[in-house]
């Protein structure tokens, strides 16, 4: 067997990478698919990545067709981890701010 050849291990295919985009900035992250925990405490770390613990979110993600899709309860969390193949994109707007599409 070549030695080069990289053979994905299991962690490498329960990790999730995340990349979420709040304003101007990104951040990068990964999260164990097979324990993603429950919405709150994914909330609480988006916060605690982009430095910004006192701010209200609105937290989207892009889905496999480029749909912008919500993630506000631990379904719908759940079912963006499951989904992400194998980038997660999610969108972090402040609450209340309009975003400049209809």
């Amino acid at each position: 067997m070549n030695k080069n050849h990289r053979v994905p291990s299991n962690r490498s295919l329960s990790a999730v990478e995340v990349k979420s985009k709040f304003g101007a900035e990104f951040r990068r992250f990964s999260l164990d698919r097979s324990k993603p925990g429950r919405f709150d405490e994914f909330y609480g770390l988006l916060q605690h990545v982009h430095r910004i613990p006192n701010v209200e979110l609105l937290v989207g993600y892009a889905d496999v067709h480029g749909d912008l899709l919500p993630i506000n309860n631990d379904d719908n969390y759940h079912k963006a981890i499951s989904v992400a193949s194998p980038l997660l994109r999610l969108f972090l707007q402040r609450t209340g701010k309009l975003s400049g599409s209809v």
